[in-house]
Parts: structure tokens; C-alpha cells; sequence
């Protein structure tokens, strides 16, 4: 699923960087972003002292990008009398996982979190309200689509449909944990604004389920593993919403477990030439998109101690081995082509970057543009043609849940 690509000012580096180490590994870049607007509106009137200090988020930090699908075409695959493949038996498993809900006294914020605000001063601290800006819009992104879908498929899958509605209450306690997070910076998102403002792209249900898979287990490989990287060097840890992670990136891994039923009860989507050819071409957009975001904001993980190449290919990796279970193909990532070729891409998106920030009239930049946008795209296509590994199987076990780490 594509992410706007946000530009970011260049920031000073921070500490040195130490490497990844161990097997394990993590936020999703769901690839939602959303205009942002103030607590109050420029018009209305003047807020009590308490809410005075709260600033407006910039709009340009984050691109419009929530996702809407085929709603028609979602009911028909989750009708049971039209589709006989549906396990009914596994999502009712999986429904009661949902049900237990592992986490939900697991957001109870403490005083930590305002004091380690307060502490967090220049570059830091603008690379990080910025992550928690883009990682609240996307869990609210999350939270719009699954809710959307609990709501439509009611009456056709009422098990799915309920599992859909739980997923949305995950997302959006994520999306409420972080917007408390901006409020300890004097920031806050208007979330109900985003949710009339912003324009929804759309997408059929079969690439819903392709990119959502990813979305939610690239989520889980980035949230564990800057979980495991501050536990084993604390000194790191700039606020502590870090410690949440290893019980929250559960959730996006349950999410991800759903979304691999949902396309096994829908072997169209998993065991022709046409599902290889899509399941390559989703993988490749969302490490590139992740691999370009990242490489614009290294400060933040170079402020956590992190390597943003290492850290990045890391949770390619991991996500890429993970979706090979169900996916009939995945790229070949471990390919060290394929890492340079993503390098290639970065120094091709700084260029591009650059002549934004140029003051030339917008035909001269669109001029300069031509060529490097032929350039990347021509290493998109490169990347996309590697001979792939094939994998996946509809041929599944039994669901049986279980912890990944």
C-alpha cells in the first residue's frame, strides 16, 4: 500500500549508531497520512488557558492517503452460501483471540511520559512529534476501514464482521494512545476533522487484503524490534512509550493472522500467475516506500540508537520471510542486488527532493524532474524483475494461535 512520501528538513545526527544484533525484530508504516488541523479552528472563539498552548500540527508533515474498497464485493466473498471456502470454524478461533483482549489495560499512561517530553529539546524532539503525527494518523487510517467493514458485512459474516469491529477498537486505542502522546507536546490531532476532510483512495478487496497483510506484519517487525534494540540499550530510550511496544505490536500480528485467513478462504487471490505477479508488486511498494520514508528521517532512529539501513532491511527481511507462508511469491530481499538497489532509489528520491526545494519556476523543476523519475522508476522495474522465490501455500494448518516472539 504506497505512502506519500513527506518531505523532512535535514536534521543534525545524534549519537553514534550501533548495530542490530540478534535474531528478533519491528511501526507500521501504514501508509495512510492525513491533513492535520488544531484543537480549535482559526475562527472560533479563544480557548480556555488550559487548551491556549496547544499549536497547530503543519499540514505538510503528512500527505492525505485513507483507503476505502469495493464494500458490494466484500460481501459477497464473506458470504457463506456463495463462498464455500470459508472456514467458519477458524475465524470463530480467531474471534475469540480478538475477544480476550490481551491489551486492554495495557495503554495506562504515567507521569513518565509528560517529564521525558519536557527533557526532549531541538532536532529530537521535531523527528519525533513528527513520528508520533504519522503514526497516529496511521492507526486512525486503520481504524476508518475496519470499522467501515465490521459495519457492511453485519448482516452477510456476522463472525467477520465482529472481528473487523475489535480490530477497529485496537486501532483506535493505538490511535488515542498516540494523540495523548502529541498532547504532552502541546500538539494535538483533530481526528474527527480528518475523518470528513480527507480523500480516500480506493482499492479493490483483493489489494485491500495484500497490502493490509503487509501493513499489519511490517508493523508487528518494526515495533518489536525498536522494543528489543531500547530494552537491551536503555540509554536510549527517549520516552516511554517505546515500553509498550512488545505487547502492542501483538495486535498487529493478530491483524496480520486475520488478514492470511481472509485470503486463504479466497485461493483466487493466492494460486494463480496473476496473485504472484500482485503479491510481488505489493511487497516491493511497501519495503521501497518504508526504505525511501525512513532514509528522510534517520535522525529519529539515529536518536534511538539505531542504524536506519540495518534497522530497515532487518524488518524487510523479517516481514518478507513471514509473508512467504502465505503469499504464492515474494521478492528475493536477501539478494544483496536488492539492497543496492534500494540505495540506488534513495540517492534518485534526494535528488528529487532537492529540486522541490529549488527556486526554480515549476517548469524548469518539472524539466529536472523527467529524468530522475525515469531513473527510479527504471530501478522500480529492475527490483520488481529479480527473479523471485516462490512460496505460500493454501494448504494450511489448522489455525492454532500463537506468539511470534
Amino acid at each position: 500500500m504506497a505512502a506519500e512520501m513527506a518531505l523532512l528538513k535535514p536534521i543534525s545526527k545524534f549519537a553514534n549508531t550501533p548495530r542490530l544484533a540478534g535474531p528478533g525484530a519491528p511501526s507500521r508504516p501504514r501508509f495512510a497520512a492525513v491533513r492535520m488541523s488544531a484543537t480549535a479552528q482559526p475562527a472560533a472563539p479563544k480557548k480556555p488557558a488550559k487548551k491556549a498552548n496547544k499549536q497547530a500540527i503543519k499540514e505538510t508533515l503528512l500527505a492525505p492517503r485513507f483507503y476505502t474498497t469495493d464494500f458490494d464485493e466484500m460481501e459477497q466473498l464473506f458470504n457463506t452460501e456463495i463462498n464455500k471456502n470459508l472456514n467458519q470454524d477458524e475465524f470463530v478461533a480467531l474471534l475469540q483471540e480478538f475477544k480476550t483482549d490481551y491489551n486492554q489495560t495495557h495503554f495506562v499512561r504515567n507521569k513518565e511520559f509528560k517529564e521525558a517530553a519536557d527533557k526532549m529539546q531541538g532536532p529530537l524532539r521535531q523527528i519525533f512529534v513528527e513520528f508520533l503525527e504519522r503514526s497516529c494518523t496511521a492507526e486512525f487510517s486503520g481504524f476508518l476501514l475496519y470499522k467501515e467493514l465490521g459495519r457492511r458485512l453485519k448482516k452477510t459474516n456476522p463472525v467477520v464482521a465482529e472481528i473487523f469491529s475489535l480490530m477497529s477498537r485496537d486501532e483506535a486505542r493505538h490511535a488515542g494512545f498516540l494523540n495523548k502522546g502529541l498532547s504532552d507536546f502541546n500538539l494535538a490531532l483533530d481526528l474527527g476533522f480528518l475523518t470528513k476532510a480527507r480523500k480516500y483512495t480506493f482499492f479493490k478487496p483483493k489489494f485491500i487484503f495484500y497490502a493490509t497483510y503487509l501493513s499489519e506484519k511490517i508493523g508487528y517487525w518494526r515495533y518489536i524490534t525498536i522494543y528489543r534494540h531500547l530494552k537491551e540499550n536503555p540509554e536510549y530510550q527517549p520516552y516511554p512509550i517505546f515500553k509498550y511496544f512488545e505487547n502492542w505490536c501483538q495486535d498487529e500480528n493478530r491483524h496480520g493472522d486475520f488478514f492470511s485467513a481472509l485470503m486463504k478462504a479466497q485461493p483466487q487471490f493466492l494460486n494463480d500467475w496473476k496473485a504472484k505477479l500482485w503479491s510481488r508488486f505489493f511487497c516491493l511498494s511497501v519495503y521501497v516506500t518504508m526504505y525511501l520514508n525512513d532514509c528522510q528521517r534517520t535522525a529519529f532512529y539515529e536518536g534511538i540508537g539505531l542504524n536506519t539501513k540495518e534497522f530497515d532491511m532487518h524488518v524487510i527481511i523479517e516481514t518478507n520471510r513471514t509473508t512467504a507462508r502465505i503469499f504464492p511469491a515474494v521478492l528475493d530481499v536477501e539478494n544483496p542486488e536488492f539492497k543496492r538497489k534500494l540505495d540506488r532509489m534513495v540517492e534518485i528520491n534526494t535528488k528529487l527532493l532537492a529540486v522541490g526545494e529549488t527556486e526554480d519556476i515549476p517548469l524548469v523543476k518539472n524539466l529536472k524532474r523527467i529524468p530522475l523519475i525515469a531513473a527510479l522508476a527504471s530501478e522500480l522495474l529492475a527490483a520488481y524483475l529479480m527473479p523471485p522465490i516462490e512460496s505460500g501455500s493454501v494448504d494450511f494448518a489448522e489455525f492454532e494461535p500463537r506468539l511470534v516472539y
